[in-house]
């Protein structure tokens, strides 16, 4: 785990909340919980909200003896694995909300947010992803939890559907700009659905969790096959140039009259919200998935060690989205000349984060296999 000082007065976390940007942090653990380090982030490091994911949890599991006592507990009433993994998740969800509480009340609903994901084997499963929401939902049972459900074809109608009830979401795993904006009317449907179910619009909160990294870890080694100096010029860009205009297109839905009738109404804006945000490249600075997507209305999710990055080094200088949809259109265009379609790049990444997250999931089902059949032995 990450040590952490404090966030001298007017830093790089400082100037990027003044930026409108919210800092989230992308990792929860019993031992975060436990040892306050959750609770210094959000007093030093300007935290204001959670996201958790199937390897996060899987990778908490796997460290320390900080989940020993509760499974003891559970294997004493007989508990499955899957009834294990649901209680221990949920518990963990649920201490973070009720810590990021205090966040959401002074952030009139907006912040304090603390995500969860349904089940990833349910992503091409709409029914099951419905039910498997509204289950996580009654049992974290706090106003402040996001239900993370993924951008898949099956995941919208989902998402509309889950929101119509008035539960909060996350929606994950969005590479394209096409399924973004299915994913923006699957918000603004759920919303009017939840309208006219008599919801109160307003404790109703949604983000778009736009993924970045992944999106240059796909397109570099193929612009180093080519080996031109045209790809070497467009190494690194494809990813911030993606969710640049993935903004623009956030741009013109809320300034659409779609939006302007839900806003009237009490509703809050799906937020654009930066997620994979750790630098996997070393020949990039290590900030530059947050230095570059500085726009207001956003949010950032950070991996621990880019929070740590951004609080030491980060080069927070203001917007640095507005403006550039000419240059970012540029480096699509000319991923293309390149023969390097990004619509199938994205098709691609999203089928891979299905199986990522199946997998991780997979291997947190083993680890709680695995901590049930030590603690009975």
């Amino acid at each position: 785990m990450t040590e952490t000082g404090t966030n001298p007065l007017g830093g790089p976390l400082d100037r990027l909340t003044e930026a409108g940007v919210a800092i989230w942090l992308d990792d929860l653990s019993r031992e975060r919980l436990r040892t306050g380090n959750l609770a210094e982030l959000v007093t030093t490091r300007r935290v204001v909200g959670v996201t958790t994911n199937p390897t996060i949890f899987a990778n908490a599991l796997a460290k320390g003896d900080a989940y020993e006592a509760q499974l003891t507990e559970l294997a004493g009433h007989r508990a499955d694995v899957d009834e294990a993994v649901f209680a221990i998740t949920t518990d963990d969800v649920r201490e973070a909300a009720d810590l990021l509480r205090r966040v959401y009340d002074a952030s009139s609903y907006v912040d304090g947010r603390v995500s969860i994901e349904v089940d990833p084997r349910l992503a091409r499963d709409t029914q099951a992803t419905i039910d498997a929401a509204k289950a996580l939902w009654a049992t974290v049972d706090r106003p402040n939890v996001l239900i993370k459900i993924p951008a898949t074809v099956e995941g919208l109608p989902a998402i509309t559907a889950v929101l119509a009830e008035g539960i909060s979401v996350n929606v994950t795993l969005i590479f394209s700009l096409a399924r973004y904006r299915e994913v923006l009317d699957a918000f603004a449907t759920g919303l009017e659905q939840a309208r006219a179910n008599g919801h109160d619009l307003a404790p109703i909160a949604s983000v778009a969790s736009f993924f970045v990294s992944r999106v240059d870890t796909a397109i570099d080694p193929r612009l180093d096959a080519l080996g031109t100096p045209e790809a070497h010029a467009l190494r690194g860009a494809a990813a911030i140039a993606n969710a640049r205009l993935a903004f623009g297109v956030y741009d013109e839905f809320v300034a659409g009259d779609r939006w302007a009738a839900l806003a009237a109404d009490g509703a809050q804006p799906q937020r654009p919200l930066w997620a994979s945000t750790g630098v996997k490249d070393k020949a990039y600075p290590d900030t530059r998935y947050v230095d570059e997507l500085v726009v207001r209305g956003v949010v950032n999710t950070m991996p621990g060690a880019t929070l740590e990055a951004v609080a030491d080094h980060g080069r927070i200088t203001g917007d640095t989205v507005h403006g550039t949809e000419a240059e970012s259109a540029a480096v699509i265009t000319g991923l293309a000349h390149l023969g390097i379609d990004i619509d199938q790049v994205t098709d691609q990444l999203e089928t891979e984060g299905v199986s990522k997250f199946e997998a991780s999931w997979s291997e947190l089902l083993a680890t709680v296999a695995a901590g049930l059949a030590r603690v009975v032995a």
